[in-house]
């Protein structure tokens, strides 16, 4: 169990990690500290609404520190990295939720042989349901894995890849709750236009991604069969998947994973050891 979970940054992600692991009962909120750059009115948020420990001084917030999380926004990381990097000693681990920055990068900004792992986490944390993905780095030994994968595995699934798929896992899961809820936009306005209640409509959405998920998550069927088990030739299914077919559904999801990857290679091209890369 860890005495103590400092996070610097205090975002969306931390909250979302932060909210998770309080509502698991893994740790207790006077086990984790927060800090960030300079937004006081966000620390005092986190402190009112979690009971977590924050403060302005980095230094302090991440000494003796078991886990180090480092959830600022990627732009602010050298930054971030140079305010606590004196502090923290090769007996920590840190843990780096930042969208395309690599371990080789942090390792080289800390100055010294401390353990890093990656991880893409997404905002499911909150409830307990993410879909995390975590990556060793140099230092980083199998029980530093386990480590972090202790922690995750409190806010829903983690599993361990290599680096260079982070970049996909980034466009797959990090920001696939993002599609879903785009979808379900789109799914109420048809709702609406059709005449149903909202709180219907809601609900009978909400009860019919839930069941596909458990379906693809409990029969072991592939989707494409799965699919076809509801689609009778000349059916009310087969007219809407038309439609998807003529509007390129697919193919808009798969250029839409391309792209969020290809951003994320992007984002973390200059925090590499060569750019050219």
């Amino acid at each position: 169990m860890f005495k103590k979970v400092a996070f610097i940054g205090a975002g969306s992600m931390a909250e979302a990690i932060i909210t998770g692991v309080i509502g698991k009962g893994f740790l207790q909120p006077k086990q984790i500290y927060v800090t960030n750059k300079e937004n006081q009115e966000r620390l005092s948020r986190l402190r009112d609404v979690y009971n977590v420990v924050t403060s302005s001084d980095k230094k302090e917030v991440v000494k003796n520190a078991d886990i180090v999380i480092l959830s600022m926004k990627p732009k602010d990381v050298k930054e971030g990295i140079e305010s606590v990097k004196n502090e923290i000693k090769e007996n920590q681990l840190v843990v780096s939720v930042l969208a395309g920055i690599s371990t080789d990068f942090i390792t080289a900004e800390l100055g010294k042989n401390v353990p890093v792992i990656r991880a893409m986490p997404n905002t499911s944390a909150t409830i307990g349901f993410s879909a995390t993905a975590i990556a060793a780095g140099e230092y980083a030994y199998p029980q530093h894995v386990e480590a972090a994968k202790q922690l995750f595995t409190n806010i829903g699934t983690t599993t361990v890849v290599d680096e260079d798929d982070l970049h996909a896992v980034t466009g797959i899961s990090g920001s696939g709750p993002a599609y879903i809820y785009y979808l379900v936009e789109a799914m109420e306005t048809a709702a609406k236009q059709a005449g149903l209640q909202e709180k219907v409509s809601k609900e009978l959405i909400v009860q019919t991604l839930v069941g596909a998920a458990e379906m693809l998550k409990t029969t072991n069927e592939r989707p494409e069969d799965l699919r076809k088990k509801i689609t009778s030739p000349g059916g009310t299914t087969q007219a809407g998947l038309e439609t998807l077919q003529k509007y390129n559904y697919q193919e808009a999801l798969i250029e839409c994973v391309k792209s969020a990857t290809e951003r994320s290679q992007e984002l973390g091209r200059p925090y590499q050891r060569n750019p050219s890369l």
